[in-house]
């Protein structure tokens, strides 16, 4: 019993001596620090800066070539959709055309139709009109002769 308590006891002092000696060496580097501090500083400000223009560089190169990347398959796509919804539009027009399903160029063109032909209703029913006008003056006239 006397050994397993001998053998805490040994733990217990070299965790005990460790712990001093982080604490000796936090102590140490705070002084180091406060000596150097301002030196310190400046000089991993600059080593910071360095390795940063080095890093930019990489990631911006890397950047560029992944946004070349991508508009290049956004042309590939666009260019892709535009085959598809052609070939879609050329389908459609080709069953329409099938079921006898008239075209928007057929229905602009009987707009066209239907509207000559409404002017020339409107210019038939004003001669009508006219000559119906002129043979009733044309009775009156003759009825005040007599």
């Amino acid at each position: 019993m006397t050994d397993k308590k001998d053998d805490a006891d040994n733990i217990a002092e070299k965790v005990k001596e460790s712990a001093n000696q982080i604490w000796l060496a936090g102590l140490g580097a705070y002084a180091k620090a406060e000596e150097e501090g301002s030196k310190l500083f400046d000089n991993l400000v600059h080593d910071g800066e360095k390795i940063e223009t080095k890093t930019r560089g990489y990631i911006d190169k890397g950047l560029d070539v992944a946004k070349d990347k991508v508009d290049e398959v956004k042309a590939k796509a666009t260019g892709s959709w535009n085959k598809v919804e052609k070939a879609f539009d050329l389908r459609v027009s080709k069953a329409l055309g099938r079921l006898n399903i008239p075209t928007r160029r057929d229905v602009d063109h009987l707009v066209e139709k239907i509207s000559a032909l409404n002017e020339e209703i409107e210019t038939l029913t004003q001669k009508v009109n006219e000559k119906a006008e002129a043979k009733k003056a044309e009775k009156k006239s003759v009825k005040k002769e007599q």
